[in-house]
């Protein structure tokens, strides 16, 4: 034993030996190189004098960035996430010259701005230098990483959660936002991502889920990890109770929607015992929190969501390789948009302005926490995590569903899944890794690119207001913009966006190819007779409109050409609907059963055979609404799983799924495929309409948490962990799989 500890701190001094002489080298080359930085006296010193000075200077740097920087980033933590981000670079070079001051008889100098490029380069080849040996040797690797779990585990205390044993396994819920499932087939078949490819031929299966009318992140991440996405009729809506409308990515609306999910089921979340979350929406009751939107809006202690962001910019190394990443990743955004408008790409939408930024965000500093913070929670244990990945999802929404842009962010997310999978297999327990998405991306040009003119505009004229002139454009509502304004510490979509003036204008809001027109000054949901007699030519006009589907008022679907079929009529909807997809008369049937469903729902025109909607947002890559491939997301899952069953429609049986999952830890497992069986086959269809909305319920026991959107850390009991309460009767789990020998040709967001 005594031997193998000698070892083991011999190797470490020879790898801290060896990162010291890189990083020596690195200092003099530099100071060779950089006109305003030198390593000697005015007087000049000898080569050897010179070398003792770097190997000082590099030593003193190392040692400060060592103790000091964690203490820098931890105090500096309330201040605002890109924020720290843009000051990594003053704080190195802060740290540098300080430590040529520490060097004696004054013979280290260098100017501000060049400090920090030295110490950029110096934390980057230091970090580069450490990797490397470790990864040469993987049994230090290892010990390192049980070192930082152990570590981990002793600063949560004895007031932990408790922990199963090391042999159970944990499981590890990685979403990847707006994926598809023909989007991920086909990635895998041309070797954009590898490592999902080797997962599924080794015993994992992947089969696809169909989401509700409301095909976006909001309704189907409050679905799966929350059990309920009753009352969730799109991205932004209208309460006129409360005459605020509501967005799924503003932080007080993505805590209410939580707080009112808890309230329907009765349960914490799929996360409440021992689990994480990471980069998504709702917390899903996990105590472990980062980057989560619904607790962003809180200020001081009690919001622990941007806890991630210290817990990756401690190390210099990392800030300065994200932030390196983050320009050069804008930069390319830059090129690629100016690529597109040299070539006359169409589709297109604008790029311009702060986009090339908050892409840069998404792609490259989300990614990076949340997968550092996901490394975190395997090494420290715990028993259930679920991240959310959203770089494909913000940039499929600018520059379409597939092209080369997209293409690289696959690859990007691929490899980040290869860090995490290495990482599991040090973990002190087992991982069963699941991969999902929550929604699709539709292709299409925008309504207000086909048309020349947007929804609200063509609302304006059915009513016979006065439309502007010049077409206004509706901001995307992509997660990614909430995300950067959530990190900035600023509110999101504020103003009259939040909360309409005082009158009878119409409110019009757009959630990708769906959106929801609302009378404020009309109590409770308006009548279609109302609607025609205060507006006769509004429903017709919107009806007939080339780039309308459908309409859906008062219970009653109404298409081109006077169609119209009443949804207590069966059949009827059926069969106007049938373009749009199995199932899609049963999901608008659910949502015309919300209390907050809107006067008149619009549903943007489909074509089956390109798959093409028309988004009423700047969008070329949409989700929303019914039509295409945003309504088929995947999951996939490890071999030892049960299998999920032959269909999933909606997030909640997804939810129960993963349930199940968690339970299965102790229990006898049940291989359902062998090596090179990954792709799911498609089932018999189904009777669509037993995915009919059932009548709200309640809890009855006691819900813990606060008006706030807090979630309980505890749960109500065992009982509660069952299905969903609005499920489909029975507890059925129903769904549709696309066909694996022909590919769909419609796409969704």
């Amino acid at each position: 034993m005594r031997r193998r500890r000698w070892r083991t701190t011999g190797n470490a001094l020879v790898r801290v030996a060896l990162v010291w002489a890189v990083s020596t080298l690195t200092m003099l080359a530099l100071a060779g190189i950089l006109p305003d930085f030198r390593l000697q006296s005015d007087d000049g010193d000898s080569i050897t004098q010179i070398g003792l000075t770097a190997a000082w200077g590099a030593g003193a740097f190392g040692l400060l960035s060592a103790l000091v920087w964690p203490v820098v980033v931890r105090a500096l933590l309330l201040v605002p996430a890109l924020v720290l981000g843009l000051l990594v670079f003053f704080l190195n070079g802060s740290l540098l010259l300080l430590a040529l001051r520490l060097i004696p008889d004054g013979r280290g100098e260098a100017a501000p701005e060049t400090a920090v490029v030295v110490a950029a380069v110096m934390s980057a080849v230091a970090s580069a230098t450490s990797t490397a040996l470790a990864v040469r040797d993987d049994e230090a690797y290892r010990r390192r990483l049980y070192r930082l779990a152990d570590r981990r585990r002793r600063r949560q205390g004895p007031g932990a959660a408790p922990r199963s044993g090391a042999a159970v396994p944990g499981l590890l819920v990685l979403q990847l936002d707006g994926v598809g499932y023909e989007v991920l087939r086909e990635a895998c078949n041309s070797a954009l991502m590898p490592t999902v490819a080797g997962w599924l031929e080794r015993g994992h299966r992947v089969t696809s889920w169909r989401t509700d009318w409301s095909s976006q992140t909001g309704a189907s991440q409050l679905g799966i990890l929350h059990g309920s996405t009753f009352d969730v009729p799109a991205f932004r809506w209208y309460e006129k109770d409360t005459r605020e409308v509501m967005v799924c990515n503003r932080p007080t609306s993505a805590a209410e929607l939580q707080r009112r999910a808890i309230g329907r089921t009765g349960d914490g979340g799929l996360l409440t015992l021992d689990g994480a979350s990471r980069g998504n929406l709702f917390s899903g009751g996990a105590d472990q929190l980062a980057l989560v939107l619904s607790v962003s809006a809180r200020r001081g202690r009690a919001n622990r969501s941007r806890s991630g962001y210290f817990a990756y910019f401690s190390d210099p190394a990392n800030a300065v390789r994200t932030a390196l990443s983050f320009t050069a990743d804008a930069v390319r955004e830059i090129v690629q948009s100016l690529r597109a408008r040299i070539r006359g790409d169409r589709p297109r939408v604008s790029r311009g302005g702060l986009y090339p930024l908050i892409r840069a965000f998404a792609t490259v500093v989300e990614r990076d926490v949340v997968v550092a913070a996901v490394i975190g929670d395997m090494l420290a244990g715990r028993s259930v995590v679920y991240a959310d990945l959203v770089a494909y999802d913000e940039v499929a929404h600018h520059s379409g569903p597939r092209g080369r842009d997209t293409d690289q962010v696959l690859e990007r997310l691929d490899r980040s899944l290869a860090l995490i999978a290495r990482v599991a297999e040090h973990a002190p327990r087992p991982y069963r890794i699941v991969l999902l998405s929550d929604h699709g991306q539709s292709p299409g040009e925008t309504f207000l690119a086909r048309y020349g003119l947007t929804l609200k505009d063509l609302v304006r004229a059915g009513c016979g207001l006065p439309v502007s002139r010049r077409a206004g454009r509706t901001r995307s509502g992509a997660e990614a913009r909430a995300a950067v304004l959530a990190a900035l510490h600023r509110p999101v979509e504020g103003g009259e966006e939040a909360r309409p003036g005082p009158g009878s204008d119409p409110v019009v809001l757009a959630s990708g190819n769906l959106a929801l027109i609302s009378f404020p000054d009309v109590p409770g949901r308006a009548s279609r007779a109302r609607i025609e007699r205060t507006h006769p030519a509004l429903l017709a006009t919107l009806a007939n409109h080339p780039g309308v589907g459908f309409l859906l008022v008062d219970g009653v679907v109404l298409g081109p050409g006077g169609a119209e079929a009443r949804l207590d009529v069966p059949g009827e909807a059926e069969r106007l609907l049938a373009p749009f997809g199995p199932g899609a008369a049963a999901a608008v049937r659910r949502t015309d059963a919300f209390p907050h469903v809107a006067d008149i729902m619009v549903n943007s025109a489909y074509d089956p055979d390109t798959g093409a909607v028309h988004a009423f947002e700047e969008q070329i890559g949409s989700h929303g609404g019914l039509g295409g491939e945003q309504g088929h997301p995947f999951l996939m899952w490890p071999a030892e799983l049960s299998d999920p069953g032959e269909e999933l429609v909606g997030a909640e049986a997804v939810h129960g799924v993963l349930r199940r999952w968690l339970r299965e830890a102790d229990g006898p497992q049940v291989p359902v495929a062998a090596p090179g069986e990954g792709w799911a086959r498609e089932p018999a269809p189904r009777d669509a309409e037993r995915y009919a909305a059932a009548p709200p319920a309640r809890a009855e026991g006691p819900v813990r948490g606060e008006a706030s959107g807090q979630v309980s850390d505890e749960i109500s009991g065992e009982a509660s962990r069952e299905a969903p309460q609005d499920s489909p009767p029975g507890g059925h789990i129903s769904g549709i799989l696309p066909s694996e020998g022909s590919p769909a040709r419609d796409e969704t967001r």
